[in-house]
């Protein structure tokens, strides 16, 4: 691809509008991961008897099923992700695609 072609890309109002929108809502779900993730170990830095008291009197601990839920959270969220970029980003451009492919005929 040439320069020309890639300076047309960026300056396409409609490739602003995806990058922005996406940049947006990837570091919203980034921070919302990170704010769990850190919490977790947070509690197990200052707080690990939270977390280490057994919940039936036996063997599995409070954590077990909150580091589950931690990583469940994370596949929902990857999740979340992909259904908008299939949906959303993808027709953002493919527009911008023929919009290109319209300006080099």
């Amino acid at each position: 691809m040439d320069l020309d072609t890639v300076q047309k890309i960026k300056n396409n109002p409609k490739y602003q509008q995806l990058v922005s929108t996406r940049s947006k809502f990837a570091w919203k779900l980034a921070i919302v991961m990170l704010v769990i993730y850190y919490a977790f170990i947070m509690t197990i830095a200052f707080n690990p008897s939270a977390l280490g008291a057994s919940m039936s009197g036996g063997v599995t601990t409070v954590g077990i099923p909150v580091g589950v839920a931690i990583i469940l959270i994370a596949f929902a969220l990857t999740g979340i992700y992909t259904k908008r970029a299939n949906t959303e980003f993808d027709g953002l451009t493919k527009e911008i695609k023929e919009e290109l492919k319209k300006e080099q005929e």
